[in-house]
C-alpha cells in the first residue's frame, strides 16, 4: 500500500468516527435531559405533567429494562451475525422513535399515571436502542481502528458523546427556567426533549454516511457484508458466546463497569435532588457544578487514551479512576453543608474518574476476547451495566422521596458502597492481569 492511500486511510477513520460520535452524543443529551431539573418532581402540583420523584426514578429506570431483560445481549448477537450497519441502523431508529413517544407522553396533556407508563415505555425502546447503537460504536471503532490508537479513538468518542451530557445538564436549567411560584406547564418540560430529538435526527442522517463508508471499508478489504471476514474460522457461533462466559477476566471487566458506572451515572439522574441541599445552591448553580463532570472528560478522556495507548499500565489507572470516585461520593455525603466549595472538589475528583476507567476499561474488552465475538462481549459488559444503573436508579429514588430531610446524604452512602466495590474489583483485575502478562492487558496499544 502506498504512503498515499495509508494517508487516506486514516483521514477516512477519523471521518468515520466523526460520523460515530454525533449519534451518541444525542443520546447522551436526551438521557440526561432531566438531571438537572430533577427538583421538578419532588413536588407532584409543580408541574402540569404530575410526576414525583419516585416516579421520575421509574422513568429513569426504564432506560435500562430491555437492555436487561435479554434484549441487549439479544441484539449484541444480532450485531455479530449481521454486522453493525444492518443491526445498527435499526437500533439508532429505535433510539429515535423511543425518544419520540417520550416527548409524546409529556406533551399530550394525559393524566400522570398514563403519561408515565407511555414515557417509560419510550424511554424502554429509547435505551435499547441506545446501547445497541453504542455497540455498535465500540465494535466499529476496534474495527477501523484495530492496530492504530485505538484508546485514544475510544477516548475521544467518549468525550464528545459525554459533552451532550454536559449540553444537557447546563442547557436544561436554562430551557426550563428555575420558579419561585407557578406552574410549569408541558411546553416548558419538554423543551429539553425536542432538542435530543433535534440531535439524534441528525445523528441518524450522519450514521447513513458511516454505513456507505463502512461497506465501501469491507468490499475493498475483501470482508463479507454481515461479519466483516472470509476466514472461516473467524466466522461468528454462536457457541462462541459460551468461551466468553467463562472467561474470567471478561467478568472482571463487566463488574467494575457495573459498579463504577452505576456510582456515576445514577448520581447524575439526580444531581440536582442532591447538591441542591447539600450545598445550599440554585439550581443553574447545580447545573454548572454536574456538567464539570462531562466537560472534564471532553479533555481528559482523549489524553488518558492516549496514555493507555503509549504507557500501559491500563489495570492500574483503573484502580486510581475508582479510587478518585470513592473520595468525591466521600466529599459529597460528609462534607460541611452549605459550602459549594466541596460540590466543586468533588467534581474534580469525579470527573478525573470518570475519565481513567472507561479509557482503560473499554480497549482492554478486545484484548480478552476473539473479536468475532466483540460485539457480544460489549452487549454483555453493557448488559452487566444496565442491571445495576436499572436498579440503583430505581433505589435512589426511593431513597430521596421516603427519606425526610436527610435523602441526599443517604443516597450517597449507597454511591459510597458502590465505589468500595468498584476499587476491589479492579484491583482483582489487575492482579489477574499481573498473572496472565500475555493478554497484554497493561502494555501499551501501540
Amino acid at each position: 500500500m502506498s504512503g498515499k492511500s495509508i494517508r487516506a486511510s486514516r483521514v477516512a477513520c477519523w471521518i468515520a468516527l466523526a460520523c460515530l460520535v454525533v449519534p451518541m452524543f444525542g443520546s447522551y443529551f436526551f438521557d440526561d435531559m432531566f438531571s438537572t431539573i430533577s427538583y421538578l418532581f419532588e413536588d407532584p402540583s409543580a408541574t402540569m405533567l404530575g410526576w414525583d420523584s419516585v416516579g421520575y426514578g421509574l422513568y429513569a429506570s426504564g432506560y435500562s429494562v430491555l437492555c436487561v431483560f435479554g434484549g441487549l445481549v439479544i441484539c449484541g448477537l444480532l450485531l455479530d451475525r449481521f454486522g453493525v450497519r444492518i443491526t445498527g441502523s435499526v437500533f439508532v431508529a429505535m433510539m429515535l422513535g423511543g425518544a419520540l413517544l417520550v416527548l409524546w407522553a409529556i406533551t399530550s396533556g394525559m393524566d400522570a399515571g398514563r403519561s408515565l407508563k407511555i414515557a417509560y415505555a419510550g424511554c424502554m425502546l429509547f435505551g435499547l436502542g441506545s446501547e445497541i447503537t453504542g455497540t455498535a460504536v465500540q465494535r466499529s471503532i476496534a474495527k477501523w481502528f484495530k492496530n492504530r490508537h485505538m484508546a485514544l479513538a475510544m477516548g475521544l468518542e467518549l468525550a464528545i458523546a459525554r459533552l451532550g451530557t454536559a449540553f444537557a445538564l447546563v442547557l436544561s436549567p436554562r430551557l426550563v427556567v428555575q420558579k419561585t411560584s407557578g406552574i410549569y406547564s408541558l411546553a416548558e418540560t419538554a423543551r429539553p426533549a425536542l432538542v435530543g430529538i433535534a440531535l439524534m435526527a441528525a445523528g441518524l442522517i450522519l450514521w447513513a454516511v458511516f454505513v456507505a463508508m463502512d461497506a465501501r471499508f469491507d468490499k475493498e478489504s475483501g470482508s463479507t457484508p454481515a461479519e466483516g471476514t472470509t476466514n472461516e474460522e473467524d466466522r461468528f457461533r454462536f457457541s462462541d458466546v459460551m468461551k466468553i462466559l467463562s472467561n474470567k477476566n471478561f467478568w472482571l471487566i463487566g463488574l467494575l463497569c457495573v459498579f463504577f458506572y452505576s456510582a456515576i451515572i445514577a448520581f447524575k439522574k439526580f444531581s440536582g435532588a442532591i447538591l441542591i441541599p447539600r450545598f445550599g445552591i440554585e439550581a443553574s448553580v447545580a447545573g454548572w457544578m454536574t456538567s464539570m463532570l462531562p466537560f472534564a472528560t471532553v479533555i481528559l478522556a482523549p489524553l488518558f487514551g492516549l496514555l493507555v495507548d503509549e504507557v500501559g499500565h491500563g489495570t492500574r489507572w483503573m484502580i486510581l479512576g475508582a479510587v478518585l470516585a470513592l473520595v468525591a461520593h466521600l466529599l459529597l455525603a460528609f462534607a460541611p453543608e452549605g459550602v459549594p466549595f466541596f460540590g466543586y472538589l468533588a467534581m474534580v475528583f469525579l470527573g478525573f474518574g470518570y475519565s481513567l476507567v472507561p479509557a482503560a476499561l473499554w480497549p482492554s474488552v478486545p484484548k480478552v476476547v476473539p473479536e468475532k465475538v466483540l460485539g457480544t462481549a460489549y452487549a454483555l459488559t453493557n448488559w452487566i451495566q444496565n442491571l445495576g444503573l436499572m436498579l440503583f436508579k430505581m433505589l435512589a429514588g426511593v431513597i430521596l422521596g421516603s427519606a425526610a430531610g436527610n435523602g441526599a446524604v443517604r443516597v450517597e452512602l449507597m454511591f459510597v458502597a458502590l465505589c468500595v466495590i468498584a476499587v476491589l474489583t479492579s484491583a482483582l483485575l489487575a492482579r489477574s492481569s499481573d498473572k496472565e502478562p500475555q493478554l497484554n492487558l497493561d502494555r501499551p496499544n501501540k
